[in-house]
Parts: structure tokens; C-alpha cells; sequence
């Protein structure tokens, strides 16, 4: 197994952030464009035990897989999940959103996969779509706060 953590600052408040999070929307919004998502198969509301699945196409273009998730842990300031697909057949994904002060969060992507011998391309692959995950975050939370 081998894991990829990326942490950033966002300027709304933990509770917000993590209530986003569990916008199925949140997800085409943050993954876009280097990850386009078609068929996006997830509830509009998110529980301990949820299931769903998503297309995937590179940059909207390029065929890529079908990525299935089960939420396992959920509460206030994080989400837990149990997710495969294509290339990866073990992607454990925590989500962490901790308070900073009232109005600022601190926002964690930890990654574990089982990714075999595809694990270095895996790890770069991870951490060029989770850092413009990140920055799309930041993007949208500086709107949603005004800054």
C-alpha cells in the first residue's frame, strides 16, 4: 500500500467545507477538466454505507473507467471511503476538514491505494489531479467567502 497526502487552507468555515464535500456535483466541479465525469451514479445525499460509481474521461476526451466508492465513515469534518476502478484496485480516500478558527479550515486528501507494480505513475497521476483538486477548491471557497 502507499499513501499521498496533500493538505491546503481554505477560507470558509470546516463545517461548510465538509458539507460540500458531500456534493455529488462538488466532485465533477473539483476533477474538471483533467478528469471528466459522465454518469454519475451517487445520491444526492451521502450516508455511512452510501455507494455510487462515475465514468471517468481524461481531459473529456480519452475513455478512462468506471471508479466505484462506498462511503464508510462520515461525520462533521470528515469522510471516509472505499473506492476502485481502472488501474487501482484498492483507493482509500479520508477527507479532513479541520478548523483553523470560525471562518478558515484545513483541508486534507489522504490517499492509500494498492496500486501493485503501476505504484510510482499511480502516485504522480494522484498528485497532479489532487493538486488541482486543491486549487479548484481554493477557487470555489474564495468565491463562496468573498476573498
Amino acid at each position: 500500500m502507499s499513501k499521498v497526502t496533500l493538505t491546503t487552507e481554505l477560507p470558509i468555515p470546516a463545517e461548510t467545507a465538509a458539507a460540500l464535500a458531500r456534493k455529488p456535483e462538488l466532485m465533477k466541479y473539483v476533477l474538471s477538466p483533467i478528469l471528466h465525469v459522465y454518469r454519475l451514479d451517487v445520491p444526492d445525499r451521502i450516508d455511512v454505507g452510501t455507494q455510487g460509481s462515475a465514468r471517468f474521461w481524461l481531459f473529456g476526451i480519452i475513455p478512462g473507467w468506471t471508479h466505484h466508492l462506498t462511503v464508510k465513515r462520515l461525520d462533521s469534518t470528515e469522510i471516509f471511503t472505499n473506492e476502485h476502478g481502472g488501474p487501482i484496485r484498492t483507493w482509500n480516500h479520508r477527507l479532513t476538514f479541520e478548523p483553523v478558527d470560525d471562518a478558515r479550515c484545513r483541508y486534507t486528501d489522504e490517499i492509500e491505494t494498492d496500486d501493485g507494480w503501476r505504484g510510482a505513475p499511480i502516485r504522480l497521476f494522484i498528485r497532479v489531479v489532487f493538486c488541482h483538486r486543491h486549487h479548484r477548491w481554493h477557487t470555489l471557497s474564495r468565491i463562496l467567502s468573498g476573498t
